[in-house]
């Protein structure tokens, strides 16, 4: 046998040279290395090396904790130079230094940078249409998201007389990855673990970029004990090896281990849990959850979209539909909070460069995401505005590519509102409002969804909107809503009002509904 890859944590940390381009991958604190990033920012503060470097990862890294996620890095004044991820709104240091434009950033679609790292492997551009006509376009602002960040490193090109993204093909000199298990060969097992990720894609760009890939484990194991078919990475194409102490070692944000989460065991979930409390945000959900269709493929995104799945199994229907998870989980019960990314009982789990694959060719039959700004061409920005920097996570790859989508929120930020006799009572207005004359980034974007003839639809507290003609237009409105004080003056611009406005769905004000599985099945029967 060969020389040992097993290494220690400062080892590990001294093999990061000034001005490497550092990847790694996580959903939350899921799958994140923090043992081995712990290892680099000792060692920075200690000898002030590695410094400058640049900082890759797709998912969103850490639970909005100080300390925790990028932040052990991106927080060391003089350690990053540049970050390029898809979400950068977990890590508060993070999102200090993008405000405080002390980090050159790039925040680009969190598909795009999974199959980045496959593209990298293979030696060629990634070359797709996800980001048109979004802040992501060089004609807009090209992912960059502080002006110090000069560099463009997408490009507009045209194929067939068709227009695409070309995405940069970075060299990556380190991979930090992480799994469960490693043998001593280094072959890697994620059996403890919730998903996949871009585990495989990543430790592939760096070891053919002729870089160096460093694992993260839990456990090692002797040679020949792992199932072969159980190995995500192969251990020729891992270079080191560091056992992780349990506490930077954990299974989620939530947990440090739960076999269910891992899906070891399939565990047997609680039919009798308490209804969700009738609140304007279930009566979003519950209009959301009108659209869904018996067997169908759907995802979910994060906030008062992961409510429409616990409608449905409020309803009875869950087992109607297959929900996923941006991650590469498919089916089961999601979790959500600080388990998000995990499912119990989930159907499959795949590398997350192919699900995206996936989501890109349309896979989705529908999609429940938020609102953060909505302007009157329909535009929806959710990555970035005021000094709430989040960047775009998964939105871009899944809103440009489902036929039909659902975007929800309230109307207005800061509003107080109940549910009473069947109608919604606002007892004060908000702060500030969602649906704006202009986004300030433009995240979605209407026009692009008109030209590929998207149904979209806009589900608030107060009213439905629809996207008509490339503009927003009004087509239902709550029971005790006013169309002019509570909608119309809450808006910096009048939306068209159709001339069929209807009242929302009376029952979805009620305590007790139990009609959404006769409304889903009715589809069946069109």
């Amino acid at each position: 046998m060969g020389k040992s890859k097993v290494i220690s944590q400062e080892q590990a940390a001294a093999l990061v040279k000034d001005g490497d381009l550092v990847a790694t991958q996580s959903i939350g604190m899921a799958g994140y290395p923090m043992h081995l990033i712990k290892g680099i920012q000792k060692r920075f503060q200690e000898q002030s090396h590695p410094k400058d470097i640049t900082f890759m990862w797709s998912c969103g890294l850490g639970n909005w904790t100080d300390g925790q996620g990028a932040d052990p890095l991106v927080g060391e004044d003089g350690l990053v130079k540049r970050i390029i991820t898809g979400y950068v709104g977990a890590s508060p240091a993070a999102v200090k230094r993008v405000n405080d434009n002390s980090v050159e950033a790039y925040l680009m679609p969190q598909g795009a940078i999974t199959q980045m790292y496959r593209s990298i492997a293979g030696h060629k551009p990634l070359i797709s249409q996800v980001g048109l006509k979004t802040f992501i376009d060089p004609r807009l602002d090209g992912s960059k998201a502080t002006t110090i960040t000069k560099e463009e490193l997408i490009e507009l090109v045209k194929i067939d007389d068709k227009e695409y993204l070309r995405y940069p093909d970075l060299k990556i000199d380190v991979a930090l990855i992480r799994g469960s298990y490693a043998d001593e060969r280094g072959n890697l097992s994620i059996r403890e673990e919730i998903s996949k990720l871009e585990l495989l894609e990543a430790a592939s760009a760096a070891k053919n970029s002729g870089g160096i890939v460093i694992a993260q484990v839990k456990h090692l194991v002797e040679n020949g004990t792992l199932d072969p078919k159980e190995v995500v990475v192969p251990g020729g194409i891992v270079d080191y090896i560091v056992v992780s102490p349990e506490e930077d070692h954990k299974q989620t944000q939530g947990v440090v281990y739960d076999p269910g989460l891992s899906n070891q065991i399939h565990v047997v979930l609680d039919k009798d849990k308490k209804p969700l409390p009738l609140s304007p945000r279930k009566v979003i959900a519950r209009r959301a959850a009108m659209e869904l269709e018996a067997n169908t493929v759907i995802n979910v995104g994060v906030g008062t979209p992961d409510l429409v799945p616990v409608v449905a199994e409020e309803e009875g229907i869950g087992d109607l539909f297959t929900s996923t998870i941006e991650n590469g989980v498919w089916g089961g019960s999601p979790v959500s909070g600080l388990d998000f990314g995990a499912a119990y009982n989930a159907e499959a789990a795949i590398s997350m460069a192919n699900h995206f694959d996936l989501y890109d060719g349309g896979v989705l039959d529908l999609t429940v995401l938020g609102i953060g700004e909505v302007d009157e061409k329909g535009n929806n920005n959710v990555s970035m505005f005021g000094n709430q920097v989040a960047g775009p996570g998964g939105f871009i790859n899944i809103s440009q590519n489902t036929q039909d989508i659902v975007f929800v929120g309230t109307l207005t930020v800061g509003s107080k509102s109940h549910i009473e006799d069947g109608k919604l009572v606002i007892d004060k207005q908000g702060k500030a409002p969602k649906f704006v004359k202009n986004v300030s980034q433009v995240t979605f974007s209407g026009e692009f969804a008109t030209e590929k003839k998207q149904n979209i639809i806009y589900v608030t507290e107060r009213g439905v909107f629809d996207l008509h003609d490339n503009h927003l237009r009004l087509i239902e409105i709550a029971p005790g809503v006013d169309l002019q004080k509570d909608i119309i003056d809450q808006m910096e611009f009048d939306p068209e009002v159709s001339e069929d406005l209807r009242e929302m769905n009376p029952d979805i004000f009620q305590e007790k509904w139990g009609k959404l599985a006769s409304i889903v099945y009715a589809k069946d029967n069109d």
